[in-house]
Parts: structure tokens; C-alpha cells; sequence
């Protein structure tokens, strides 16, 4: 049966029979073979098919390897093809230095090794392939925005057609409150995409390690590699964002004093905004404390701020304040108590009233193609709602905008700094026996390979059936690391199973999304996908650290 996934390879000799034995090397790869008895044939293949990697003979008549190297390179489709030079009679140090500068990325003497030259066409064989499947998965991704966006077009229009209706009764009060719903339906849509597509990164982003960890010193492999492992991060940036504002992304929640988060960001947001923006802060005399992501509140900041800049493109005014604010229980949509604003105030272009109306909708921008990706607002709403707090913008056309973020005023006290820092590399190096569990076998299998490239001995199942009925069989086992999303059995249920009989087994959930079923009692570390090997690294040393 034919591979599917198979890529080309090029082989030009002038020899026929030099072909044939090249064709006899390579048939164990399984991938296509062509043939061209000339640099003119060559010319012709490579404009007909996609080509991964070109085997070249040096001697040919009318022109040699050399020659139609250049000829490869000098095409500006051609620039990145691997091309290995093969030859029984140009072996020189000077041969090799002038295939070399005509951008060959190997030279093999004849007679050749078949096990050499079957290493070295599978590497760039594979590279090539790996590279094509990240191009047609963020393809993928883009279809499924595209479709994705036009369903929240559809159900914004359904939804604003029902505002109407209940506004001639209601007038300008539970607006407030169907902007949330809105922003609600849009967010669910938009976390669904980016569940799916974290798993696809997690898959895509582990072989690209592992290839980048085997084949990152040759500089063209590392180079193509370092290109494909940039796209699948900007992926994986595009998801968070996604996840942010369908308030399902994974927080790390602390007590803390915005106002010296906010002092700590000064050097960087003036580099940031360049000189002709003036910022300004008044952060007031009395601490306020409150519990959310500062991580995460940093980056909304940031973001809040480069718009303003955006605003602002012949310079102007930042303003940050930072107040205490009591509301009272007719307040929509907060409820009663106490709060800390922190107001972002710019003297831009503003926006007029249907402008405003849509500044938080996932993938609205009003910047040029490729300037904005329409999330970076969306993103800020669903931080300050994960943190059970709200966001109110006002703006005019010439006069500015101001953004306030509200968040509960804590009541309690800022955890005290560890008193030193823990040693973790060793720990991480430790072998341990692990369980991998997830559905989808692709993210399963590469978790494996990640781990055991770590040196763990791992197991792998596809159920949560299947993995209890391991930690039974294997009292080896001594960590789990299971996903939550799964038929059957969610993750959560497979930890609450296990630790019936088996309460000290270190459990860790992977997921796509944030939080847990409500009515879940169990404290179990998390993992948010799309994650590399580092992460999964420190995480090990930080439960062995605990134990």
C-alpha cells in the first residue's frame, strides 16, 4: 500500500547505472524516488514536483553539479532545498569547498555507504515532512478561525436583534449585562478552537524539540527547524489569547500590591512606547490588595498601554491611577463591596460609540492587515473576569480613552518570599516510572517521547479504564500525568479513582483549559497545553521536591 505522507527525493546522475544503485539505497525509506539524467532533466523535475532533499553527481556533461547547484540556488523558489553532492572523482578539499559555497549541506564520496547515505536523505527527509505538516496544520488553524469567525458574526447578529428588542423596554440599565452575554456566547465559541488546536501544538511542538535536540547543530537543519518551532509558538501565543478571552486559560492567582506591580513596569513600558509618550502614574498613598494573576495582569497592562500608543501616533499622554472604589448592590454587573480600580487613560484619536460597542470582540481591530490580531482587549476582559472583577472603557472621538480594570479588594496578606530557592536540576534528572493518559494517541505518544528522552521509564494508556487498570498491574508506577477532557472517564475521575487505593501516587492533569468541574475537592497540579519538555522537566523536579 502506498504512504501517503511519502516526499520526493531527486536524484540526478548522468550514469544509469549509478541511479539504479542510488534507487536500491534508498528504496527502504519508502519514499518517492526521481530520476534525471541530466542538470537540464534535474531543472525540469524540480519545477514539476516538491522536492524534500537532491542527490547530485559532480561530473555530468553539458553541466556539472556544481553549476546546476547555482543555477538551484540563484531560483528563488529553490533557496532552501537540502542538495548533497555525490562523486567518485571530484573528492578534493577544494571540490568539497566549492560544493559547499554552492550551498550543499553534505558531500559524499563514492563509493558510498548505503547506511551513511540512507542517515542522511531520512534527516532532511523528515525535516521536510514535519515542516509541511506545521504549514498545513496553521493553515488549518487559519480555515478554522475563518469559520469560527463567521459563526460569531452570526451569532452577533442574532444576539444584537434580541438586545433591541429587550432595550425598549429596559432602556440604557442590563445593556450592560448583554454586552457581558454577548462577549459570553463569543467566548465559548472561541475556546473550542483553541482546545482543539492545543492538543495539535503540544504534538507538534514536542517533535520539534526532539528533532532540534538530535539535528539543531547542523545550521541548515537548525535554521529550518528554529523557523518551524517559531510558527508553532506564535500558534501557541494565538491560543492563550483565545483561551484568555473565553476565561479558560490557566491562571496563578496571589494576593499581591498592584501599585508595586505597576511601579515595577515603568522601565518597561517607556521602552515600550518610545519617547514621545509621556507616562505618568498616581498610585496613590495606602496599599490595596488583590488576589489575581500578576503575571497575567502585567501583560493585560501592556496591552492596555500599546493601544493607547496605537492611539497616540504623534505622541501624547499615559496615565495610570490606582483607587479604592465602594459599590453598592445596584451596580451591574458587580456585586456589593469593595474594589480596586485601575484606571489607563490616554489623550488619543478615541473611538466613536459603534467602535467602542465592538472593541472587545475577539479578532476586531481597527489596525491594518497584520498589525493586530483583534485579541489583545478580548484577552484583558477575560483575565479581569476570571478574577471576578469587570472592565469599563469610555471614549471620544479626539478625546481619548480611558480603560478601568476592578477587581474584590483582598483582605488578606501577601504570602512570605521562600526563604531560598529550591535546587531542582539534579532532582529533574532523577528516573522515575511514569504513566502517560490521553485520548488523542498522537499527544500521548510524543508526552512519551519527551519523557523518555528525559530517561523515565514510561507507560501509556488511552482511557482512563485502561489506566487504572495499569497502576494496578504496575506498582512501579510513581507519577501519573493524565488529561482531564477524555470520554469515559475525565481526568479528574481517573485521580479520584486512583487515589482510593493508592492516595500518595503523585497525580498531575493536562488540559487545554482552566479549572476544574465545580464540586471538585482535589488539589492536583496542573500542566496547561500546549507545554515543551522544560515544562514537563520542572514540573517532575517540583513534585519529587515536594514528596
Amino acid at each position: 500500500m502506498p504512504n501517503t505522507d511519502s516526499v520526493n527525493i531527486l536524484l540526478v546522475d548522468d550514469q544509469p547505472s549509478k541511479l539504479l544503485s542510488y534507487e536500491a539505497i534508498l528504496s527502504e525509506l519508502g519514499e518517492n524516488l526521481i530520476q534525471a539524467g541530466s542538470a537540464r532533466e534535474a531543472l525540469e523535475r524540480l519545477l514539476k514536483y516538491d522536492i524534500a532533499v537532491v542527490l547530485i553527481d559532480v561530473i555530468m556533461p553539458e553541466l556539472d553539479g556544481f553549476e546546476l547547484a547555482a543555477m538551484v540556488r540563484a531560483h528563488p523558489r529553490f533557496q532552501n532545498i537540502p542538495m548533497i553532492f555525490v562523486s567518485a572523482l571530484a573528492q578534493s578539499d577544494l571540490d568539497r569547498v566549492r560544493g559547499y559555497e554552492q550551498g550543499a549541506v553534505d558531500y559524499v564520496p563514492v563509493p558510498v555507504v548505503p547506511e551513511l547515505l540512507r542517515a542522511k536523505v531520512r534527516v532532511f527527509a523528515e525535516l521536510y515532512r514535519k515542516t509541511r505538516q506545521l504549514e498545513l496544520l496553521n493553515a488549518e488553524l487559519e480555515r478554522r478561525v475563518e469559520e469560527r469567525t463567521a459563526e460569531l458574526a452570526r451569532a452577533n447578529a442574532d444576539l444584537e436583534q434580541r438586545v433591541e428588542e429587550r432595550t425598549r423596554e429596559r432602556e440604557k440599565a442590563l445593556a450592560q449585562v448583554h454586552e457581558m452575554q454577548k462577549l459570553e456566547s463569543l467566548g465559548q465559541l472561541t475556546g473550542g478552537v483553541a482546545h482543539d488546536f492545543n492538543n495539535l501544538l503540544t504534538t507538534i511542538l514536542s517533535n520539534l524539540d526532539l528533532l532540534s535536540k538530535k539535528h539543531g547543530n547542523d545550521p541548515t537543519s537548525g535554521r529550518l527547524l528554529g523557523g518551524a518551532i517559531r510558527s508553532a509558538e506564535r500558534g501557541a501565543s494565538l491560543t492563550k489569547r483565545m483561551l484568555a478571552f473565553a476565561r479558560k486559560q490557566e491562571l496563578r492567582p496571589a494576593v499581591f500590591d498592584p501599585a508595586k506591580l505597576i511601579a515595577g513596569m515603568e522601565d518597561m513600558l517607556k521602552a515600550s512606547l518610545g519617547p514621545s509618550i509621556r507616562i505618568t502614574s498616581d498610585l496613590g498613598p495606602i496599599p490595596y490588595l488583590i488576589r489575581a494573576d500578576p503575571n497575567q495582569l502585567e501583560l493585560a497592562i501592556l496591552n492596555l498601554a500599546l493601544n493607547a500608543r496605537d492611539a497616540m501616533p504623534r505622541g501624547g499622554d499615559l496615565v495610570i491611577k490606582l483607587r479604592a472604589e465602594k459599590v453598592d448592590a445596584s451596580a451591574q454587573p458587580l456585586s456589593a463591596g469593595d474594589y480596586v480600580c485601575i484606571s489607563i487613560i490616554d489623550t488619543g484619536t478615541g473611538m466613536d460609540e459603534v467602535t467602542l460597542k465592538r472593541a472587545a470582540e475577539p479578532f476586531f481591530t481597527t489596525k491594518g492587515v497584520a498589525k493586530g490580531t483583534g485579541l489583545g482587549l478580548s484577552m484583558v476582559y477575560g483575565l479581569v473576569a476570571q478574577s471576578d472583577g469587570w472592565i469599563r472603557m469610555s471614549s471620544q472621538p479626539g478625546h481619548g480613552t480611558t480603560v478601568e480594570l476592578f477587581f474584590p479588594l483582598s483582605k488578606s496578606s501577601p504570602p512570605a518570599k521562600p526563604a531560598r530557592e529550591m535546587q531542582t536540576t539534579a532532582i529533574a534528572d532523577m528516573p522515575k516510572c511514569i504513566l502517560v493518559v490521553d485520548d488523542e494517541v498522537l499527544v500521548a505518544e510524543s508526552i512519551s517521547e519527551m519523557l523518555s528522552d528525559l530517561g523515565h521509564t514510561v507507560h501509556i494508556a488511552y482511557s482512563g479504564a485502561l489506566a487504572l487498570e495499569l497502576v494496578h498491574a504496575h506498582t512501579e508506577i510513581e507519577l501519573v500525568l493524565t488529561d482531564h477532557a477524555m470520554p469515559g472517564m475525565t481526568g479528574v475521575e481517573l485521580a479520584s479513582a486512583i487515589r482510593k487505593f493508592k492516595p500518595n501516587l503523585p497525580i498531575v492533569l493536562g488540559s487545554g483549559y482552566a479549572g476544574l468541574p465545580e464540586g471538585t475537592d482535589l488539589q492536583l497540579p496542573r500542566l496547561s497545553k500546549p507545554y515543551r519538555q522544560d515544562d514537563l522537566r520542572s514540573l517532575i523536579a517540583s513534585i519529587i521536591w515536594a514528596k
